[in-house]
């Protein structure tokens, strides 16, 4: 059996009226990010890291932004077809831990939900998908509320 990890992360812009997508639900918000697909960057951090575990790149060159197949995008379909990628290269998940960096608003009520979508999407168990939220105590980006960001780790094994 091989054990490998990954590490994801992603950053996207605020913007007043934007839709706010996290972990595959989406949140009522003043603010939403700003993005060529739904802009999810819990979704595309697990990507990143799910993709990295395996050695195959990352998102942007699975699915460029100057591609019009993807404009717009739901980003639980990019999750899924990196799942189809890794279980072609005979991957399986064994977990993934999230952190979600923003001021508001509050995750917590919505993390059950997010974790379920996830591991949904996926097809591992709940308690297989970590997320947790941090604001960044006013510092930054992100404490000005001008951007979200999220990092994610994966373990996978073949």
């Amino acid at each position: 059996m091989k054990i490998r990890v990954g590490f994801g992360f992603d950053v996207h812009q605020l913007k007043e009226g934007n839709d706010l997508w996290l972990g595959g639900i989406k949140l009522t918000h003043s603010k939403g990010a700003v993005g060529h697909s739904d802009a999810d960057v819990l979704i595309h951090a697990i990507c990143d890291a799910l993709l990295g575990a395996a050695g195959m790149r990352d998102i942007g060159f699975h699915f460029p932004d100057t591609s019009s197949e993807f404009k717009g995008i739901d980003s639980k379909i990019l999750l899924e077809r990196v799942n189809q990628l890794l279980q072609k290269e005979g991957y399986s998940i064994n977990n993934i831990d999230c952190t979600l960096v923003l001021e508001l608003p509050k995750i917590n009520p919505h993390i059950d939900e997010m974790k379920k979508t996830v591991a949904s999407i996926l097809n591992v168990e709940v308690n297989d998908i970590g997320i947790k939220a941090t604001t960044n105590e006013k510092l930054g980006y992100v404490g000005r509320e001008e951007g979200v960001c999220a990092y994610a780790v994966a373990l996978i094994q073949k």
